[in-house]
């Protein structure tokens, strides 16, 4: 920030060079322009007739972009429901004994040799009569005219006997084997003799089994939203894995979905016609974003160049450099955050215009766009209810409690990294919960806010008598010191900057150099060697000496 406030060395000399009633004149003009600055939308229209027209524009943006927002968003479960629903179809269809809800972190399992072949074979065959079982607009993918076959790769050990009962020769290295067959020849029964070998499967060899295929369907559930179908790609993965050969073969299924604009469709009707209006409406969202950026781009230009005017003034008349809580007064971040807003929703926008257009198919970056933009849009309302007192204490007291309160969870995340890491080493084979570090960090934070604490004890079976111990051990201190100590003294930091922030409004703020040029305070007081005192609310910058022709004054 101080390259705000640099002076040209010739700034000096117009002290001396400017008749006593000019420097009145400019301080007076100066005094005008920074009151006029600091003034609400309201108190600028009643002063100078001004239309508030930035405050215009921001309102009218958070109308439009919200409706843009839920537009969009509704458009966009039709999508995720489409998803989801020819997922758990595909689950139904393909694999054997699915009961409609997955078993742990996999989909089924098979448990004997003869699940496992049944269970490939019932694949096979329900991949073959797909048009016939399927409610769904769902057929084979084709590329250059011709149906993409299904794949299936095996994986097992290169070389393994079984010398007698309990003992197996096994070469650690292993080999894959890959067959591809068409929809139309697994049509024919002659495919199960043809590939019998393959589907020989030496168990204690076996380690997995993919197998990938493609499909395409059509969503016309949007034409009912006034909008052009979506053709979608699936691109199907079923893994058979076995890799624990411990009697259970899990089965994992994994559906990637690509989705792209539909060719040589004609839909009558007023499909088109509304998608034309929302592809207008876009248009106009981003033209109102465009000039609420150039808005606040113009007012964070002129607040610099106010700020090296003041800055400028008291170099010259009272050799003081002005203080950094008053830089920050013409730095204005939530203009900052308006034009981030600004930028997101326009390129959010773009986006979604050609989603719409059927040229890009990236909902969850639009998204992400999207969101941020509508998030940081109603964030900056704020701005304008801090204008108001009572309204005010939100946002004082988040600015004065802010830097405590990361010093705090800085010191407080190093205790819950280590209580992190412990739990996951040593409890994670003993507790779901506790298998993954990311699951260990979650099941901590929620145990944090008092969620979920029984089921987390009761889950801990007394398998192992030192196990279980220590994760009482564990489980009680962890609580204990955040729920206890830690939350509390979180809470306490920014209670103590939430009442500071009231004694303040009662008694009034610590005034600043440039409150006291606004009240047309002409002198600035600072007794020798004394330093200010950094209070909660203003970051008041240290007093460092000068020397001068006549003496030493105090600079902050």
């Amino acid at each position: 920030m101080e390259f705000l406030v640099r002076y040209n060395e010739a700034s000096d000399s117009i002290r001396t060079t400017v008749s006593p009633a000019v420097l009145e004149e400019d301080q007076e003009t100066l005094r005008d322009d920074l009151r006029y600055y600091f003034m609400s939308p309201c108190e600028k229209y009643r002063a100078r007739r001004q239309i508030p027209w930035k405050l215009g524009v921001q309102i009218l943006k958070i109308i439009m972009i919200t409706t843009q927002l839920v537009v969009f968003g509704l458009n966009n479960q039709l999508v995720v429901s489409y998803k989801e629903e020819n997922a758990m179809a595909f689950k139904r269809l393909f694999l054997k004994g699915y009961s409609g809800v997955d078993e742990d972190d996999y989909n089924i399992a098979w448990y004997t040799q003869q699940d496992v072949h049944d269970g490939l074979f019932h694949l096979l065959d329900q991949y073959a009569q797909l048009k016939n079982l399927s409610v769904g607009p769902v057929t084979y993918a084709q590329e250059d005219d011709e149906l993409m076959p299904i794949v299936i790769c095996k994986e097992h050990y290169k070389k393994g006997s079984n010398l007698f009962e309990e003992f197996y020769n096994i070469e650690a290295q292993t080999e894959a084997v890959c067959i591809t067959m068409s929809p139309i020849s697994l049509q024919d029964n002659k495919w199960k003799h043809d590939n019998a070998s393959f589907f020989i499967v030496d168990f204690y060899r076996f380690v997995n089994m993919k197998i990938t295929f493609q499909l395409k369907g059509v969503n016309l559930h949007t034409i009912r939203a006034h909008e052009l179908p979506d053709c979608y790609t699936f691109f199907v993965t079923i893994y058979l894995d076995n890799q624990g050969h411990s009697g259970m073969v899990k089965v994992y299924f994994d559906m990637n979905t690509v989705s792209s604009a539909c060719k040589n469709w004609k839909i009558s009707g007023t499909g088109q016609k509304n998608t034309h209006y929302v592809l207008v409406f876009d248009s106009f969202v981003i033209v109102i974003c465009l000039s609420s950026a150039v808005l606040c781009t113009r007012s964070m230009i002129l607040a610099v160049k106010l700020l090296q005017r003041f800055s400028r003034f008291f170099h010259v008349n009272y050799k003081r450099k002005v203080c950094k809580a008053d830089q920050k007064e013409f730095l204005n971040g939530w203009y900052v955050m308006v034009i981030v807003s600004d930028v997101l929703a326009i390129v959010g926008s773009i986006l979604k215009m050609e989603i719409q257009s059927k040229n890009l198919t990236s909902y969850a970056v639009c998204s992400i766009f999207l969101g941020t933009s509508t998030l940081l849009a109603w964030v900056g309302v704020i701005r304008y209810l801090g204008y108001f007192q009572k309204y005010n204490v939100l946002i004082l007291t988040m600015q004065a409690a802010f830097p405590k309160v990361l010093r705090f969870c800085c010191c407080a995340g190093m205790i819950y990294l280590g209580y992190t890491f412990c739990g996951w080493i040593v409890l994670g084979p003993y507790h779901e919960k506790f298998e993954g570090l990311s699951r260990v960090a979650e099941c901590l934070f929620s145990l944090v806010n008092g969620d979920d604490m029984f089921p987390t004890f009761a889950q801990f079976h007394e398998k192992s008598i030192l196990v279980w111990l220590f994760s009482r051990v564990y489980l009680y201190s962890f609580i204990s010191l955040f729920i206890y100590m830690v939350l509390s003294l979180f809470i306490a930091l920014i209670t103590d900057s939430y009442e500071t922030i009231k004694n303040y409004q009662k008694n009034g703020f610590p005034m600043t150099d440039l409150q006291k040029f606004l009240r047309d305070q002409r002198d600035f007081p600072f007794p020798e060697g004394v330093r200010q005192v950094e209070s909660d609310y203003w970051a008041l910058c240290c007093c460092r000496r000068l020397p001068t022709d006549d003496d030493i004054l105090l600079i902050c």
